[in-house]
């Protein structure tokens, strides 16, 4: 199900591309005023829920009580569907106007545990309806897994509950697996972080197939929405078999929010068998595994925990990835002088990988402290980014988060410089740009991804990714029957 919440001229070739993958159209009419029904229907073939969400329950009607039955009223006369907030529109006048298969009942609240959730449903029930709703508020990971450990106690087919807030995608991804009927997208780039696009829920996951889980894998990250992580586990797991998938796991700290992920699956009866971490949590990673690689351990960071027998193992694919990519575009390393400018966790692993590749790269950063510390950690100089000379370095690697500007001169480099820029998105970045205009070779991102990927897939499940990345990507991969024996 897509949701709409901008006016409909702006999202006509959404609503286009939405034919026949997309059953129903919720209509944030709070948002985006009367649409037009007769429009829409010329541009959506579905269903159309009407929603009014109400100040209340955090949308933006704020009209009066006889104001908001009027548009219910109305509404009931054009759409397939109304919903209907529990809390104020299960009124005798409205019910009897609007039957039960056309009722989606409706419930948005602070964060409530299961039981809590439990006694709001058992209310809702009393009323009649063709689904009900609840979504409550989360601010931390064990909130966001309320809702989706309710549904599994419930066990029911026409009731959905997903968390909303910044935490809450892995829960509406999950939701259907525990017996919602519907998972619910957003539609447009100005989305709230919690609310996954419909493409990307059609890109990512095997919706609306829902095979076997029995194992979850993910990445954690503040919320964010670039990755294309998930869609290239996932399409492998689907291809190989494997009863898995790959969640994005949205955290604000680290240590906390790792052990609400793994009470949590465990609660739901999913073996949670690791994630690839994301910066800032890197060296949290770390620091929480009961074993790590030895490049983990000299870079002093982690992007990838694996669950084994004797607890969680620490990896760093950041050096993989950079000799990686380098080799894949044809790069000759031998010879170079190589920069790497930031001193994070992908810095101090790009420097590490060039160093074991034979060069000695250079650590460059704005402040001198976490510089030092890099380069002395690694055995190799420290630059303050104020005295950096790109045109004396024919290989830099960029590893900080800047994207729309360049953190150094880029018409001073050499001809023939190679440029990595670690930092990826869906727009190409400011440096990657300028670099490119120069005619220089630049390596983005996502071709360091794709080799890492690459690399973790095999740490996470023992098994190599089947097929060239690029068609894992941009193509389905026919499904084979699923193996029941997940393979480490």
């Amino acid at each position: 199900m897509a949701t709409l919440t901008t006016a409909v001229w702006k999202g006509r070739r959404d609503l286009r591309a939405l034919r026949g993958f997309v059953d129903g159209l919720e209509v944030r009419v709070d948002l985006t005023g009367d649409s037009g029904v007769d429009l829409l229907r010329g541009l959506f073939e579905g269903e159309l829920i009407y929603s009014l969400r109400s100040a209340e329950s955090g949308g933006a009607f704020v009209g009066s009580a006889a104001e908001r039955r009027r548009c219910l009223l109305a509404a009931a006369r054009s759409y397939d569907v109304v919903e209907l907030e529990a809390d104020r529109d299960l009124t005798p006048d409205v019910l009897a106007v609007i039957p039960p298969h056309r009722r989606r009942i409706s419930w948005y609240g602070k964060a409530r545990d299961p039981a809590g959730l439990r006694a709001t449903f058992d209310r809702m029930a009393n009323t009649p309806a063709r689904l009900y709703l609840l979504a409550p508020e989360a601010e931390t990971i064990e909130q966001a897994m309320a809702p989706t450990r309710f549904l599994a106690k419930l066990g029911r087919s026409d009731v959905t509950a997903f968390a909303t807030g910044n935490l809450g995608v892995t829960s509406r991804v999950l939701a259907p697996w525990f017996g919602a009927p519907v998972v619910f997208g957003g539609l447009g780039r100005d989305l709230a972080w919690g609310v996954p696009p419909v493409e990307h829920l059609l890109a990512d996951y095997p919706f609306p197939e829902l095979p076997p889980v029995e194992h979850v894998f993910g990445i954690v990250s503040r919320p964010m929405r670039a990755s294309r992580s998930p869609r290239l586990h996932n399409a492998s797991y689907r291809a190989l078999g494997l009863p898995a998938l790959y969640l994005p796991l949205p955290a604000t700290e680290f240590p906390n929010s790792w052990q609400a992920m793994c009470t949590g699956f465990e609660q739901l009866g999913l073996t949670f068998g690791g994630a690839t971490v994301v910066a800032p949590f890197k060296e949290d990673a770390l620091a929480l595994a009961d074993a790590a690689s030895v490049e983990a351990r000299r870079t002093g960071a982690a992007n990838l925990l694996v669950r084994e027998e004797r607890g969680w193992r620490a990896y760093t694919t950041d050096p993989v990835g950079i000799v990686g990519a380098l080799r894949a575009a044809g790069v000759e390393l031998a010879g170079r002088k190589a920069a790497v400018v930031g001193c994070g966790g992908a810095g101090r692993g790009a420097a590490d990988g060039l160093l074991r590749a034979g060069l000695v790269p250079t650590i460059i950063n704005r402040g001198p402290a976490r510089g030092s510390y890099a380069a002395e950690l690694l055995g190799v100089p420290y630059l303050p980014l104020a005295k950096f000379a790109p045109e004396k370095y024919s290989l830099i690697v960029h590893a900080t988060p800047m994207r729309d500007e360049p953190p150094f001169a880029v018409d001073r480099l050499a001809d023939g410089t190679v440029v990595v820029d670690l930092t990826y998105g869906p727009d190409e970045t400011g440096l990657a740009a300028a670099a490119r205009a120069r005619g220089l070779v630049v390596v983005d991102g996502w071709r360091v991804l794709e080799v890492e990927v690459d690399q973790q897939f095999r740490l996470l499940t023992g098994r190599s990714i089947p097929g060239p990345i690029e068609s894992l990507d941009h193509a389905a991969i026919p499904a084979v029957p699923p193996q029941r024996e997940f393979v480490r």
